[in-house]
């Protein structure tokens, strides 16, 4: 049976600068896959990332090349197979899974004989700005019981202090986005054995993280670009105890699954994380979430407008998107 692939590339107006150590976005760029029997539509959106060398015309070059091999009657799970993990294979997966469920396959909470998720607690992300306003923006979502903070290496004890001041009852995530060398991150085990912290998220570049193995740190070391699937997991293992989760490197759902139940296998924590994106990432990245440890998905929370019908976050609560928005059968919201 051919498929008919519809790629279309949005860019989605943030309500405030989203920084971190890298630089800042004012738009969040999606790529959105609808696959079509003729009859039914399935959808996922994926984030075309530059620090893994991607683009909107390379994620959407990879979904063309795939469109065309699905109509000319090429079985999806051979041509999915064919693409290698990263955001466009995760939006053609996750157009699968939603076209499955459209089809009369069964919902994904039926397909993966789970419940639903329901309200889970997520991070609330403090974008990396001065100190005065890292402790204003932590001051005004104080009620959610934690928070990512996005770091650099510019002094950034005196930024964590500043949030930790702002909302001092929140557990916190740092992240550094490998904008740390080993030294700030040994003089920050001080200021941070001192806090609420709850994890470290990709503290050095992926390339120069083997210091970190064996190291006894006061907070935990989470992985995140040094881990795209459930292959790279085992090979970290012996220098973070958690790997952040996402949809975007491991491929799709299908992937991230996987890449969890890999880390859960070796005793490694997961964090459930997204890209700055729609609803229509984060709905299937829920799955991913109900299963981790700690869930950063309020890449919507950033958006003016998200998708009609999609989740919310309410005081740290990630809450689902109205029935049939993803995943299930029946008409869309």
């Amino acid at each position: 049976m051919s498929l008919a692939l519809d790629i279309r590339a949005e860019r989605l107006p943030l309500r405030a600068p989203f920084r971190i150590s890298r630089g800042v976005k004012t738009h969040a760029e999606v790529v959105v896959a609808a696959l079509s029997d003729g009859l039914v539509l399935g959808r996922g959106e994926c984030v075309p990332y530059p620090r893994y060398g991607e683009t909107v015309a390379s994620v959407t070059a990879e979904l063309v090349a795939a469109g065309a091999r699905l109509a000319a009657g090429e079985p999806a799970p051979e041509v999915l197979a064919a693409m290698a993990a990263g955001a466009a294979r995760n939006a053609l997966d996750c157009a699968l899974w939603d076209l499955a469920a459209r089809q009369g396959a069964g919902s994904a909470s039926a397909r993966l004989g789970r419940p639903a998720p329901g309200p889970i607690p997520t991070a609330v992300t403090i974008s990396l700005d001065a100190p005065d306003a890292m402790r204003a923006a932590a001051a005004a979502v104080a009620d959610a019981p934690l928070l990512k903070v996005k770091l650099d290496a510019d002094d950034p004890a005196a930024r964590l202090r500043a949030v930790a001041q702002g909302a001092p009852d929140a557990r916190l995530i740092l992240d550094p986005n490998e904008g740390w060398t080993l030294p700030i991150l040994m003089a920050m085990a001080g200021p941070i054995s001192r806090l609420k912290v709850a994890m470290v998220e990709q503290p050095l570049p992926s390339e120069d993280d083997a210091g970190l193995a064996g190291l006894d740190y006061p907070a935990p070391l989470c992985a995140d670009e040094s881990a795209h699937f459930a292959a790279d997991v085992e090979r970290v293992a012996d220098r973070y105890q958690m790997v952040n989760v996402k949809l975007d490197k491991a491929g799709g759902l299908t992937g991230a699954l996987a890449m969890v139940e890999r880390a859960h296998a070796l005793g490694m924590g997961v964090l459930a994380g997204c890209m700055v994106s729609s609803s229509l990432s984060i709905a299937p990245a829920m799955w991913v979430g109900a299963l981790a440890d700690a869930a950063d998905l309020d890449g919507p929370w950033w958006l003016v407008d998200d998708r009609p019908g999609g989740t919310r976050v309410e005081r740290g609560l990630l809450y689902p998107p109205r029935p049939g928005f993803w995943g299930e059968p029946g008409p869309r919201p």
